[in-house]
C-alpha cells in the first residue's frame, strides 16, 4: 500500500483528528520555539488536518501558511476545519515541492519526514524553498535511538525511513542547512497507568512505557538554511 492511500483510508475514517490530538502533546512545543514572525510564510509538510499552519496563523499571525500532504482525503479533510483564506492546502510529493525558490520563511513536519521516498532529496528541495536563515523543525517519532518505535513500518504497512539522531544532523548538513539544535522532547501527557495494571494491550511493562514517552517523546532537528 502507498503512503497516500493509507492515509486516505485513516482521513475516510476520521484518524486524522485522533492523530492531531495525540501529536498535540509535543507538537505544540515546537511550534511555540518556531521563530515564526507576522507577516511570514510557513509550510507544513505533511499537514495531515492542518492544525499546525492554524496554530502558527492564529498565534504568531503568520501571513500566509501551506500545508502539503500526500493524501488527497487528508488534504480534504484539512480544508474543511477551517475557512481562513490565508491557509492553503495542496496534495502533493514532498520531493517537489509546488513553491519558488526562497518563498518560504520556516517549515514545519510533525510525524511525517520518515514517509519520504528520497529523504535526501526532500531536504534538497527545503534548502531551495527556503530563504537564507529560513527554518525546519523536523519532528519525528520513529527513529533508530528509539527501540519502541521499530515495529511501526509492519504495523502501518508503509515504508518509513529509520535514521539516527547522527544521520538525521549529517543529512541536514549535506542538504545546505545548519543544525541549530537537537534534543528529544518528552511527552508529558499521556497517562501511563500504575505498575499493577501492567502488562496491558500495547505494553509489557511500566518501563517501557515511560521510557518511550518519558524519555524518548518526539526527537526534533532543526535546521537553518544557510546563504
Amino acid at each position: 500500500m502507498s503512503v497516500s492511500d493509507a492515509f486516505d483510508e485513516w482521513a475516510r475514517q476520521g484518524r486524522d483528528e485522533g492523530m492531531e490530538e495525540r501529536h498535540w502533546h509535543t507538537a505544540k512545543h515546537v511550534l511555540a520555539r518556531m521563530p515564526v514572525e507576522s507577516g511570514d510564510v510557513v509550510l507544513d509538510l505533511g499537514c495531515g488536518s492542518g492544525y499546525a499552519g492554524r496554530a502558527l496563523r492564529e498565534t504568531n499571525g503568520a501571513a500566509r501558511s501551506y500545508g502539503i500532504d500526500a493524501s488527497r482525503e487528508m488534504a480534504h479533510n484539512a480544508r474543511s476545519y477551517t475557512d481562513d483564506e490565508n491557509v492553503a492546502f495542496v496534495v502533493g510529493d514532498f520531493g517537489h515541492l509546488p513553491f519558488d525558490d526562497d518563498s518560504i520563511d520556516h517549515c514545519f513536519s510533525m510525524e511525517a519526514f520518515y514517509y519520504a521516498e528520497d529523504p535526501h532529496e526532500v531536504l534538497a528541495e527545503l534548502r531551495r524553498v527556503l530563504r537564507p536563515g529560513g527554518t525546519f523543525y523536523c519532528a519525528v517519532n520513529r527513529w533508530e535511538e528509539n527501540v519502541h518505535s521499530h515495529e511501526w513500518e509492519e504495523l502501518v504497512g508503509v515504508p518509513m525511513l529509520l535514521w539516527s539522531e547522527r544521520e538525521y544532523r549529517a543529512a541536514f548538513r549535506e542538504a545546505g542547512f545548519r543544525v541549530a539544535s537537537q534534543d528529544r522532547i518528552p511527552d508529558t501527557e499521556t497517562e501511563i497507568p500504575a505498575a499493577e495494571a501492567f502488562p496491558t494491550e500495547d505494553w509489557e511493562t511500566r518501563e517501557a512505557m515511560v521510557e518511550r514517552y518519558r524519555e524518548y517523546g518526539t526527537l526534533l532537528t532543526v535546521g537553518v538554511a544557510t546563504e
